[in-house]
This record gives structure tokens, sequence and C-alpha cells, in this order.
């Protein structure tokens, strides 16, 4: 007879009691509402995470029963982050940046019962309150005020609990949190992510030639824990025994450096838009703050810029850019620079660098023209596809929703994009974001790179505007550095050392903002709408 293995699950639990009886020493450190400094133990948080378990129980909660959370990056959203699937129920984070009728329809077509809110968080609460079905509220307090009538305070579901031995034994299959996507287009739709799935993708990421996560490590996540699972860097903290400080709602370049120097942070990560004010904020205090040699920085939520990976590399800091959605838990892809790239010229890693990377294991990619599967010889363009065992496979409650998904089983992304020799993705645009100008196509995402590479650009924004003459054109958005605005030609010239003349857009506007997504993307659908008539009939100055 062959051998047979046990068949244990993985589960969100399983982490959660490693870590308060491996790890029980650990520090997890939280900047609160008021910009004092919360610290306490993995025991500490063991021991609460297992208490809102059972205080979700002793309320009544049901299996699979959906438990809102509208907070702030801090420790009662990491308690919510484990104690809420190792209770059975599932954890919706939801997306404090959106509209009130956004979030009204999210918290109602997840059919959430119970709610974790931030005292600070109430007035946006309020917006809705009349709106959704919520049966409870308990509520994360910093303060001495007394709470309005009809909220609870979230330390009274987790006093008196008994705790048991071991939390409530789930099937790693079951749903242990969602969220719901932040796209530009169409309703939200929810993501559902098994224990499964985010177990696995906190073994992916913590793997060395992806972020290298271990014991020795201090984590600072500036991504929004009500995003996509804050990219993972919770689950794979806790699995792997990382110090973790958590930001709350102080996203400001200062606060941030003083955290990650005060704290000796070695692995943090956000969107682009963070750490280009971080670097100007240094820039402007040369000698100010002192970070741990040798920190790495994920970037990701859009393409991050090669003059990021320039800039950081000065000051002895890494970058690291992953790639992934809602739907993929979200890491798909991780760039790290292969052995023999090592010797390669300094231009062409950071070409090789500021590419998406190779999928992560288990995950399997492929690009997909007009007539099938294209090779991986960094030419051949088309949409890149995904699937994977962290993959989503289709949306909650929503079975009429299924282009997104192929006849075989992958999932269809809307990037555009090619795979090199070497197996690494390059996203080259958004496919509703690729200007097609004369039969050609132009990509708005090198453009706009190599835009913010420019001394005199803080952001900028390339979108397809309809042409007379050659169906669409390229328009370039520019928000300025600082007083010293470059000129059109300046900035003509610039792209020029990159881009043939045909690529180049034909006029500059300069703006003093760009709209984004609840998450930072750049929300090119707006600009389209605003200027879709520039180039027809121009505004007169």
């Amino acid at each position: 007879m062959l051998g047979t293995m046990m068949n244990s699950p993985l589960t969100l639990s399983a982490l959660l009691h490693r870590a308060g009886r491996v790890f029980p020493g650990t520090s997890i450190v939280s900047r609160l509402a008021d910009g004092s400094l919360h610290r306490y133990s993995y025991r500490e948080f063991y021991l609460r995470a297992l208490a809102l378990a059972q205080g979700l129980q002793r309320i009544g909660m049901a299996r699979g029963d959906r438990v809102a959370s509208l907070m702030w990056n801090h420790y009662a959203h990491l308690e919510a982050y484990f104690g809420v699937p190792a209770s059975g129920a599932v954890l919706h984070t939801l997306n404090l940046r959106l509209h009130a009728d956004e979030l009204a329809f999210i918290v109602n077509h997840a059919q959430d019962r119970f709610l974790i809110v931030d005292e600070i968080l109430l007035p946006l609460y309020e917006k809705i309150r009349d709106q959704v079905r919520i049966e409870r509220v308990f509520v994360v307090q910093h303060s001495d005020h007394a709470l309005p009538s009809g909220y609870e305070s979230y330390e009274s579901l987790l006093a008196g609990n008994h705790i048991p031995l071991d939390a409530p034994q789930v099937d790693e299959n079951e749903a242990a949190a969602m969220a719901y996507t932040s796209g530009t287009t169409g309703r939200p739709k929810g993501v559902v992510y098994s224990h499964r799935a985010l177990a696995l993708h906190a073994f992916s990421i913590a793997l060395p030639d992806n972020f290298d996560i271990s014991r020795n490590d201090v984590i600072l996540p500036a991504m929004s824990m009500f995003h996509a699972n804050a990219w993972g860097l919770p689950h794979a903290a806790i699995m792997t025994g990382a110090s973790l400080v958590f930001p709350g709602m102080h996203l400001q370049p200062e606060s941030l450096l003083e955290l990650l120097q005060d704290e000796r942070v070695t692995l943090t990560g956000g969107v682009p838009t963070i750490w280009l004010a971080v670097l100007r904020c240094m820039a402007q205090h040369p000698g100010r703050w002192c970070l741990q040699p040798g920190m790495r920085v994920l970037i990701a939520g859009s393409a991050a810029p090669e003059s990021l990976f320039r800039s950081f590399d000065e000051l002895g800091i890494e970058v690291i850019q992953p790639w992934g959605l809602t739907e993929t838990t979200p890491m798909a892809t991780i760039c790290k620079l292969k052995p023999h790239m090592k010797d390669w010229p300094a231009d062409r890693k950071y070409e090789m660098r500021a590419k998406q990377g190779l999928p992560s294991p288990f995950i399997e990619l492929r690009v997909m023209g007009e007539k099938g599967e294209l090779p991986w010889d960094g030419e051949s363009a088309g949409e890149v596809q995904v699937r994977g065992p962290w993959v989503a496979a289709s949306y909650f409650n929503m079975p009429e929703v299924t282009e997104p998904w192929t006849d075989d089983g992958w999932l269809k992304t809307g990037d555009a994009a090619h795979i090199d020799a070497e197996g690494y993705l390059k996203i080259t645009d958004r496919e509703k974001d690729l200007i097609k100008s004369g039969g050609e196509w132009i990509s708005s995402i090198d453009l706009e790179n190599a835009l913010v590479a420019h001394a005199g650009v803080r952001e900028a924004a390339v979108i397809a505007v309809e042409h007379p003459k050659w169906q669409e054109r390229p328009l370039a958005l520019v928000v300025i550095a600082d007083a010293d605005q470059p000129s059109p030609e300046e900035l003509r010239a610039w792209l020029a050392k990159k881009f043939a003349k045909w690529q180049l857009p034909d006029e500059f506007v300069f703006v003093s903002e760009l709209p984004h997504t609840s998450t930072g993307k750049l929300l090119k659908k707006e600009l389209r709408k605003i200027y879709k008539d520039w180039y027809l009939t121009p505004p007169k100055t």
C-alpha cells in the first residue's frame, strides 16, 4: 500500500494559533487617530482575536455571515483580519474612500450583518445608516466620549469571553474574507477569498524571490487594509512572526518617515503617489531621517516610473514592483532580477526592474491575441490572462456576470501586455487606455512614466483623444512639481529621447491635480470625458 499524507486544512486560524504560541513577544505598533502610538504583543493580539471570534458567536453570528469593517490600518483591524475568519464568519473590508451611495450598495449587496467601525469614521457610517440593514455596530474607541445611541463598544464585544484552547474548526475552502473591486466602470463586484487562498498567497509572497518576509522583518503596510487584503502583508507577517507597524490614518510623508525611522522598518509598501511624496519630502529635508539600510519598498496599484527605482537606489533602498488584481488576492507576479542579470548595464537592469515580473509559483500566465495565445518573445502584445489557486473563479452573488472568465477557466484581466523570453510580464497599458493613432498603438503608461521622470513633473496622465485625421492622438495632462513650470517644448524634447515623433503627445495641458480612484489609480475615464473634444474643438486661450 502506498503511503498517504495528512489532510491538514490551510486556515487563518492555524496561522493565528501559531503566532500566539511561537512569537508571543513580537510587537505590533499602531499610530492612532490622535497621533499617539499603541503597542502590544502578538500574545495580546492572539487572545483578543480569539475573544472577537467568541464574541461574534455569542451574539448569534451564523457560519458564513458577513462582518464588515470600516477602519484605518491599526491593531483592531488586524484582530478582525484573523478573529472574524476564526469564528467561521467572513470579514468584509469596506473602502472608506467611496461615495456614500456606492458604500451603501456594497453593504447591501454583501448582506453585511454586523459592522466594526472606527469612532472617527462614524460620520461616514451615519451617511448610509438609514440605507443599510446592519444589525449591530461596534465602535473602536480611542477617546472617552460617550457613544451615540444605537452603537456598542468594540471592547464590550471582546469582554468576558472564555477563550478556548482552539478556535472553531473551519474548512480551508470556506470563505474567510471578501472585498469589492475598485474598477472605474460599472458597479463594484465582490471577490470572496477562501482560507486556503489567503494561506497559499501568504506563503507565496513570503518567498525569498518574492518579498522575502521573515521573523527578522519589521513591516509597515502603507497600502489600505480595506483594499485587496493589504496586499497580503498582514497574513504573511503573522505567518512568519514579523513585527508590524500600522500608520493608521496618518499617511503624510513626515508621519510615515518618522515611523519608518523610529520603528526600524525593513519592508513597506504602497501606491506610487505615496512614495513620490516621501521622496520629495526627503529631498526638502536632507539628512533629517535615517532609514534602515536595504529597506524594501513595494510599489503597486499603478506602474512605478523608472525614476522611483533610481531615486530609491541612491538612498540604498530597494524597490520591488509586483502586479495583481483584487481578483488575484492580489499578488500574481513579482519583479526581481535573475542572477545572470546582475551584471547587465544599469539602464538595462532598470528597464527590466520596471516590468511587472515573473509569475509566482502555481500562478499561470498567458497573453492572448485575436488569433489565440501569443509567444513569450517580448514583442507580441495582447491581453494577459491568469489562473491559479488564489485567483477568483466568480464574483459574489453575481451568477450572471461571466465575461471576465474564459470558457477554459482563465481570468481575463483587461491589461494589455507581453511576456519576454525570460518569463517577465510587462503591462503596456489597460486595454481601454491604449491609444490607437493612425492604426498604430501608443502606450499611455510608457509616456506617463517618462514624463514623471522629468524633475519638473509631479504627476502625469496621458489619454486618447479623438482626432479628425489620426483617429486618436495622445494628450498629456501634467501636474508640475514646483513653481518652475517646464514648457511644452521642453517636455516634448524630453520624451523625444525615448519615443518616436508620432508617439509624442500633440499638446500638454498643465493642471493643479488629477482625479484618482479610491485606491490611488488615475481616473482616466473622467479625464476622457473632460477632454474628449480637445483636438476637435480646442478651448480658446
